[in-house]
């Protein structure tokens, strides 16, 4: 199909890596009528897929209501999803001695948190079988707090590590998984199982843990709740989840290079 975009010569986009919270869903963690409508609609044309720091459970509840049958992405890049078979088929787990290390000092400082592993997830000490564990999330922090606990992470070379705002309550969110496996990554490997370049995509997003994706597709867009730095990334601000900003950025960014 021709391309009658300003930017006909740019490739074409063959795939979309979107964020969840404060893009696809807002704070009530619901989809809008408007925003379904357009992604449906875009997932009629090209592949279209998740990409967010969550957990399994929680992806595949939104895949299914959106139709979607791509390869799906989440734990901030560690884990694909089957969303028809409902399976993960590749994972990067975090390893024994790193998940330690970030649950024990998660319990010291007396954090809410979320672990994913084969098994499901666990939000609880107790509930940890093993440290076998795929991603860990610190949640519910002050900016300040979340700042520090990052910066403290961020010298063992063997994790990636980083922060999130959390839209359905404006605190932060800290991220730990394997060193190099981030949104960026994650989304390389689900183009290899499409055969689809990260050139060839776009990717959506409005927090520090899209910069990756942002960065290293071919077509990028912030939701205008998004923080300056993220919004700079970018090549397309859209208005913000409030505003159904995904929406916009489909119908007006997306589908015209498509």
């Amino acid at each position: 199909m021709a391309n009658n975009s300003p930017n006909s010569r740019r490739p074409l986009i063959l795939a979309a890596a979107l964020d969840l919270d404060g893009t696809v869903i807002g704070p009530n963690e619901n989809i809008s009528p408007a925003v379904h409508e357009a992604i449906v609609r875009l997932a009629e044309r090209i592949h279209v897929f998740i990409a967010t720091g969550r957990e399994p459970a929680d992806v595949l509840r939104y895949a299914n209501e959106l139709g979607l049958t791509a390869p799906q992405l989440c734990d901030g890049g560690a884990n694909i999803l089957d969303p028809v078979q409902g399976v993960s088929t590749w994972t990067a787990p975090l390893g024994p001695v790193n998940a330690e290390a970030v649950v024990t000092r998660l319990r010291e400082m007396g954090s809410a948190f979320v672990a994913t592993h084969a098994g499901g997830t666990a939000r609880t000490f107790d509930d940890v079988p093993d440290w076998d564990l795929i991603r860990v999330s610190a949640l519910d922090l002050d900016e300040d707090t979340a700042d520090a606990l990052a910066t403290e992470f961020r010298r063992n070379k063997n994790m990636y590590v980083i922060k999130a705002v959390l839209p359905y309550n404006g605190l932060w969110a800290v991220d730990f998984t394997l060193a190099g496996v981030d949104k960026a990554s994650g989304i390389a490997r689900v183009g290899q199982t499409l055969g689809v370049n990260p050139a060839n995509m776009v990717a959506v997003g409005d927090s520090y843990n899209d910069l990756p994706m942002l960065e290293a597709c071919g077509f990028s867009v912030a939701m205008g709740n998004a923080p300056p730095e993220v919004k700079d990334a970018a090549e397309f601000v859209a208005p913000s989840v409030a505003e159904d900003g995904l929406s916009v950025a489909i119908k007006e960014y997306v589908l015209p290079r498509v």
